[in-house]
């Protein structure tokens, strides 16, 4: 169980240093950091005593409160990465619908399977696929999963009111998921099938535009919707997005059908850049044709990645976050990851003093801690730019 009694006083002193000069553009040496949600300790873990299931954490406030706050302690004394570590000033929780709430939003139906994360089955098939056109673009506020988001965010508002702490210390509530996107790509294929979307952009051209087009609109209504209703602003500097799924197109495919719905995204909330993306597979194609029309200069990207052709295909000033994959991480002894991680840092990445080391990408349950810890040392090691 996490230890309580130690003293992060230097490690948090040496990550401030190191993420003022990275953002100063004099980086001591490489930041690194990883992708962690409650998943990583929700399945037999000692963070999670009550064995607590996704299906159970989604459905029930006090629950997500419990597990996330459990999670949340059990990282910041066990996970050492370039982050605040130990007792926060504030806990920070969320409503946390993992990577369903965007299909469900459009009527998906969630499933849950015992040592998963939750996952969603496809909507739409040849015989109701013009469905969603009929039914219109869903309420942000009250249309499928999110009107349980908004529930579950104003349940955790009174459960951790009136003084309530966790551990000496209060706590905050953060908001709904719905604020970015997976993508329109992406969603498309959680509705339709991965399969059969991509068979109707080679058959059916002028149906997956209409539906990537449907899509799109529904994002940007949501998120215009959820920015006025917490009081942000509509457009910031740059703006962000995903969308995993264009690792199944070629270029010329991703020019003609994904691009100009990328920027409309990007022209609804950014007031022209520098914008980021986060793209996992091997979509590392797209990534000069992204940084030249929509202006992206920040890729968090996934596996598998040529970091010294990216570099060189990107530029020394274009952010660039990656690392070991997660496979190669899973089986992987403490001196392969080490010596990958050296690889990594040494392949003329780190050109410009813009990459972030991280695992490539989103930490999962079964990746022995100290190959996080090998990761780490690499970064201290042989990321060091003097």
């Amino acid at each position: 169980m996490p230890n309580e009694t130690h003293d992060w006083t230097k490690h948090n002193e040496e990550v401030k240093a190191v993420w003022q000069a990275y953002r100063d553009r004099k980086p001591i040496r490489v930041p690194f950091i990883l992708g962690i949600n409650p998943r990583l300790t929700m399945f037999d873990h000692p963070a999670n005593p009550k064995n607590i299931t996704f299906e159970q954490y989604i459905s029930d406030a006090s629950l997500m409160l419990e597990r996330q706050l459990e999670h949340v302690n059990w990282v910041r004394h066990n996970i050492p990465h370039d982050i605040e570590m130990g007792l926060p000033e504030k806990w920070h929780i969320y409503v946390d619908f993992q990577n369903i709430y965007e299909a469900a939003w459009f009527g998906c139906p969630v499933r849950y399977c015992d040592g998963q994360v939750p996952d969603t089955d496809p909507l739409l098939n040849d015989d109701n696929k013009r469905m969603l056109f009929d039914m219109g673009i869903p309420d942000p506020f009250t249309g499928g999963m999110q009107k349980k988001a908004f529930e579950m965010r104003d349940a955790l508002l009174e459960l951790t009111s009136g003084g309530y702490e966790y551990l000496g210390r209060p706590v905050e509530v953060g908001l709904v998921p719905g604020l970015g996107t997976d993508g329109p790509m992406t969603v498309c294929c959680n509705i339709r099938g991965a399969a059969e979307f991509c068979l109707d952009l080679a058959t059916d051209p002028s149906y997956a535009s209409e539906l990537l087009s449907y899509v799109t609109d529904a994002i940007i209504v949501r998120i215009k919707a959820y920015r006025s209703h917490f009081g942000f602003p509509e457009k910031d500097q740059g703006s962000g997005f995903a969308d995993d799924s264009i690792a199944l197109l070629s270029p010329t495919m991703y020019e003609e059908f994904i691009l100009p719905l990328h920027r409309r995204i990007l022209d609804a909330f950014s007031l022209g850049g520098p914008n980021s993306v986060h793209l996992c597979g091997d979509a590392t194609r797209h990534f000069p044709m992204l940084s030249e029309k929509l202006n992206i200069k920040s890729f968090d990207t996934g596996f598998p990645v040529d970091f010294t052709w990216l570099r060189s295909a990107l530029g020394p000033d274009v952010e660039i976050l990656g690392g070991p994959s997660i496979p190669f991480l899973k089986t992987a002894t403490l001196e392969e990851t080490l010596a990958e991680s050296k690889r990594i840092l040494e392949s003329g990445i780190t050109q410009g003093g813009r990459f972030i080391l991280r695992e490539g990408n989103n930490l999962s349950p079964d990746i022995p801690l100290e190959n996080i810890e090998a990761m780490y040392l690499a970064a201290k090691t042989f990321g060091r730019y003097d």
